[in-house]
C-alpha cells in the first residue's frame, strides 16, 4: 500500500494532504528530523498481536508502545509485538518498517496514542523510507476511526 493507494483513498474522500519526499531514513526520529517535524508530532505505526490478532498501534516517534497499558486499554489478555513476517503480506508494497497508519484498509483495527489527537496534523510514513504524508488529524480520524488509547 504505497503512497498511490493512500492517495487514491484520500482523493476519493476529498482529503487535502501533502506528500514530502526525503532522503532515505529508517527510524521514526530520523524521519521526523529529516522532514522538520517534532518527534511528538510524527506518527509511527507499530504492529502488534492482541490475543493473536494483528492490529496497528500509532504512537509519536518519541514514544514506545507500553504493552501492559495497551492490554489494559483493549482488554486483551495477550499483547505482543508482531514480527515483520507476520504482517508483511498485509502491506505488500510497503518497505519493511514503513507501514502507514491505515490498517482499516486491510480490516485491521487501529489504536492511536492519546498524545496524537492533540496535534492538528498527522505526519507519517507513506509506505516508503523516502516519503511521508501530512494531513489534518480530523481527516485521519474521520476515515480511519481509530480507537484512542492512553498508552
Amino acid at each position: 500500500m504505497p503512497v498511490r493507494t493512500i492517495r487514491a483513498f484520500l482523493d476519493e474522500n476529498d482529503v487535502r494532504y501533502v506528500i514530502v519526499q526525503h532522503s532515505p531514513a529508517y527510524t521514526a526520529p530520523e524521519i521526523a528530523e529529516s522532514v522538520h517535524v517534532s518527534g511528538r508530532a510524527f506518527a509511527k505505526s507499530v504492529m502488534v498481536r492482541l490475543d493473536g490478532h494483528l492490529a496497528v498501534v500509532v504512537v509519536p516517534a518519541t514514544q514506545q508502545v507500553d504493552l501492559d497499558a495497551l492490554a489494559a486499554a483493549t482488554g486483551a489478555q495477550r499483547v505482543e509485538l508482531a514480527e515483520e513476517s507476520e504482517f508483511a503480506a498485509c502491506f505488500p508494497d510497503c518497505d519493511p518498517g514503513s507501514v502507514p497508519p491505515f490498517g482499516n484498509l486491510f480490516g485491521l483495527p487501529v489504536y492511536i496514542s492519546a498524545a496524537l489527537p492533540r496535534e492538528e496534523e498527522l505526519v507519517f510514513n507513506a509506505g516508503r523510507h523516502t516519503e511521508v504524508m501530512r494531513l489534518a488529524y480530523s481527516d485521519f480520524e474521520r476515515l480511519v476511526s481509530p480507537t484512542v488509547v492512553d498508552i
